[in-house]
């Protein structure tokens, strides 16, 4: 299965057994410069697709992580606490924020592919 993007600027990997990696796009990294701290969800939370579940914080700006779809937090990269920097050189890998068991494996087609987020951040 390929990468799924948010229109606010998350990107989603679904993985085997309706789990999924979540982490923020280039995009929204450039978008955000340097980041300075992450404040993330505790493993066992449960999160809903549109509701912020982490904090963002840059030298520019502090953003939320809003999920991008529902599910029960399993994982959390705790090296983002210390390590901020990750996510600036690795977004979309290392990076991730999140992994998530889905609670509505569908809520995955409702995301646009990489071609349809391009266009997106595009306008």
């Amino acid at each position: 299965m390929s990468i799924k993007y948010s229109e606010d600027h998350e990107w989603v990997d679904a993985k085997e057994d309706g789990l999924v990696v979540i982490g923020i796009t280039d995009f929204a990294q450039e978008q955000l410069g340097d980041l300075v701290y992450v404040e993330l969800p505790e493993a066992g939370d449960e999160c809903t697709k549109g509701e912020n579940i982490s904090v963002i914080e840059s030298v520019k700006a502090a953003s939320d992580l809003v999920a991008p779809v529902s599910g029960s937090i399993i994982e959390v990269n705790s090296r983002l606490e210390d390590e901020p920097e990750i996510v600036t050189e690795d977004s979309m890998g290392e990076g991730w924020f999140i992994k998530v068991k889905l609670s509505n494996p569908a809520e995955l087609d409702e995301l646009m592919d990489e071609e349809a987020y391009n266009s997106f951040i595009e306008e």
